[in-house]
């Protein structure tokens, strides 16, 4: 009994009863007040300040909990910084830098004069506590997160414009202290600028580089979490070195890392995973420790200052996103968004007003210190984290749940049906499931019903009685690796005459819609492979068919050199495979570069001013010079052929060259051959194509605007 009693002694002192109450809290505090509609986070931070020291004492914010917490802050950043789509962040720089400055500009103008004028502080620490309102941190971005919108336009902005107000803020907090101290000085400013250069320089060019090594080296999925976990707490640190704050080392991190961690990937979702279940529920919890209710009994004082702070705060923040709405153009929820990832307060806050605190700039008569900031505005700050979380997560989730159901309202209204596109990919080799699977994953949209579906396939004639096994554990493998990157696969096994009657028999049977075919990695594309899998497959199939030599993990391809023939766009086909070469960009973030005709080129044009991705565009058309290509591709690009069966208006006689020019001159780089649904292939198309067949031939419709109603579609 004695020991029993220790145990349940508060504040608990047992790290295994700690980390048990944290995780129930962590499971049951969303699930409860789920039921009145209340935000998880918000959840969270009221459990921390029920259970927190300042509340029933259950658990004190010990060394434990700080370190979780900063975990999960930085885990936070580096997300914004992994998710950001890199291609709208360039489209939209101006406009996060407008609303970044607005968002700054505006609270810091308000904070003064309420600082000066309603409680009575000086200027220096008016202006510290001015700063104070400007920052912010992205304390809503997991609800963002969680419904889905974190490709929208406004939430780009507002990731920028947080690392605009984070550098700002803590400008004004180092000149702040620095003068009050008698620390600013000409060296000052060109220590500061020196050491921010070079630390941003060496994490945006250094870690890219590191990164695709390591991960051409290394396929071990824990090896390759922790290598990225370090490299976030590295470049933290290396950012408090240049004299920022640690989370700028961590969203720069995620811009360093962005391309090499594609959203479909399983890297990523591990990253999400552990970040959302574990270390930011940590980082909320112990937000919600620092909330003291014994602030409202210390008097009208302390009521009045945080009253005022959170007054100012909210309304300045709220004025900031009303003008940016208005003057940008967006959407009332798009609106929300802005204010709700703009306005809740928490890191850099944190940082001011401690920081604030210890700076003393004399004694009172009764010995009493003098602060830059006093412990009135050391409450009040706490009061206001709460207040703004609080505000934020209400508005944050209203709009992405407006903006989410708007997405599907506008997909279902385009008028274009789910043609619900099946993806086969058969399998033979253990070394390339993981590959084949990879870019079944990045080649279909994010939010699109694709299905997925894996066969192994064994000879009628086979006696083996392993054979089985060894199928079966190819599809485990591939149902784990499409797991591990949250996507379900259909395993298939099926016993046939032979291979290719397999594969056509499947096809017909589910009507799938497009293959993804293997060969084993450093392998030759002989020309009997293709040969044989023309006879077989590509003649009578209706699929876009594609055809992949990975020689390196997709995630470190830095580029696509895409060959495309003449006459292509007159394939039926042409949309469907393009819009898979499209998902490849979209999905991993990086450049494709085109090689095509006048024609073509032109098409592709007018679809990637509505439909951005990191694209160049290059006329090629003599295809006797097909070398021409190799002197410009580089050791990290993979090379995309779209090739054509005979007799079809695309294809060209130099294809027949295509296999041996991979194997002699393409040999270190990954390449994949599609070859795209054409007229009077397979026994009958299905109803997709011959839709598409209709509209683009028979009513004449511009290919442009084909191609612009299924790229809405399959966003």
């Amino acid at each position: 009994m004695p020991m029993f009693s220790s145990l349940l002694k508060f504040p608990l002192t047992d790290p295994v009863l700690i980390f048990s109450v944290i995780l129930f809290i962590i499971l049951l505090a969303p699930i409860i007040l789920h039921r009145f509609k209340i935000p998880d986070l918000i959840g969270l931070i009221l459990a921390g300040a029920l259970i927190g020291p300042n509340g029933l004492g259950i658990m004190a914010r010990d060394s434990s909990i700080e370190l979780f917490g900063k975990v999960g802050l930085l885990y936070i950043m580096f997300i914004a910084g992994l998710e950001i789509d890199l291609a709208d962040l360039k489209k939209n720089y101006s406009r996060g830098v407008y609303f970044g400055l607005l968002t700054f500009l505006i609270p810091m103008g308000m904070g003064t004069a309420a600082g000066v004028y309603l409680l009575q502080l000086s200027w220096p620490s008016s202006v510290l506590l001015a700063s104070m309102f400007a920052s912010h941190t992205l304390m809503t971005y997991p609800i963002v997160s969680k419904y889905g919108v974190t490709k929208n336009r406004a939430v780009n902005v507002s990731i920028g414009a947080t690392v605009i107000t984070c550098l700002l803020a803590l400008l004004v907090l180092a000149v702040i202290v620095g003068m009050s101290t008698g620390e600013i000085n000409g060296n000052f400013w060109w220590r500061l600028s020196l050491s921010t250069a070079i630390f941003v320089a060496g994490i945006l060019l250094l870690f890219p580089i590191l990164g695709r090594w390591f991960f051409k080296r290394y396929e071990d999925s824990i090896a390759q979490y922790i290598f990225v976990l370090a490299l976030v707490f590295m470049a933290s640190f290396l950012s408090k070195l240049a004299g920022l704050e640690d989370i700028i080392g961590a969203f720069l991190a995620g811009l360093a890392l962005n391309r090499l961690i594609p959203n479909t990937s399983a890297l990523m979702s591990r990253i999400e995973f552990v970040g959302n279940a574990l270390f930011i529920p940590f980082f909320l919890i112990g937000v919600g420790m620092l909330v003291d209710y014994r602030v409202f009994m210390n008097g009208w004082a302390s009521l009045w200052v945080a009253f005022i702070m959170c007054l100012v705060a909210t309304l300045s923040k709220w004025l900031a996103a009303y003008i940016t709405e208005k003057t940008l153009h967006y959407t009332r929820d798009e609106g929300r968004l802005l204010f709700g990832l703009s306005n809740a307060q928490a890191a850099a806050t944190l940082a001011a007003v401690l920081v604030g605190y210890q700076v003393v700039l004399g004694w009172t008569p009764e010995g009493e210190a003098i602060r830059l900031l006093d412990e009135n505005v050391l409450n009040g700050t706490v009061v206001m984290i709460l207040v703004t979380c609080t505000i934020a997560s209400f508005v944050t989730q209203r709009g992405a749940q407006n903006v989410a159901i708007a997405d599907i309202s506008a997909e279902e209204l385009s008028g274009e049906e789910d043609t619900g596109d099946k993806i086969l990919i058969p399998l033979s080799n253990a070394e390339n499931v993981e590959e084949l699977i990879t870019l079944g994953t990045t080649v279909k949209p994010r939010k699109c019903k694709a299905m997925m579906m894996a066969l192994s396939i064994i000879k009628s004639d086979n006696n083996d009685l392993s054979a089985e096994k060894r199928s079966q554990a190819l599809l485990d493998k591939a149902a784990k690796t499409a797991a591990a990157s949250d996507h379900a696969i259909q395993g298939l096994m099926r016993y046939d005459i032979n291979i290719v009657n397999g594969i056509k028999n499947v096809v017909k049977e589910h009507k799938i819609t497009d293959i993804v075919l293997g060969l084993r990695k450093e392998s030759d594309i002989s020309d009997t492979f293709l040969g044989n899998l023309t006879e077989g497959v590509l003649t009578k199939c209706a699929t876009t068919t594609m055809i992949y030599r990975p020689v390196q993990p997709l995630s470190t391809v830095k580029r696509y050199i895409v060959l495309i023939p003449p006459d292509a766009e007159k394939e039926i086909g042409f949309p469907y495979w393009l819009i898979r070469v499209w998902n490849l960009s979209k999905n991993t973030g990086n450049k494709i570069v085109f090689y095509g005709n006048y024609s073509v080129l032109s098409i592709l044009q007018e679809v990637q001013r509505k439909h951005r991705i990191v694209a160049e565009f290059n006329e090629f058309s003599n295809w006797d010079d097909f070398l021409v290509v190799s002197r410009a591709i580089h050791p990290d690009d993979a090379l995309i052929v779209v090739m054509s069966r005979k007799n079809c208006p695309s294809y060209l006689r130099q294809m027949s060259l295509i296999p041996n020019y991979l194997n002699k001159y393409f040999q270190t780089n990954s390449c994949l051959l599609i070859y795209p649904v054409q007229m009077g292939i397979g026994e009958e198309e299905t109803d997709t194509f011959r839709s598409i067949s209709m509209v683009y031939h028979s009513e004449g419709e511009n290919l442009a605007n084909v191609l612009g109603r299924l790229f809405k579609r399959n966003k």
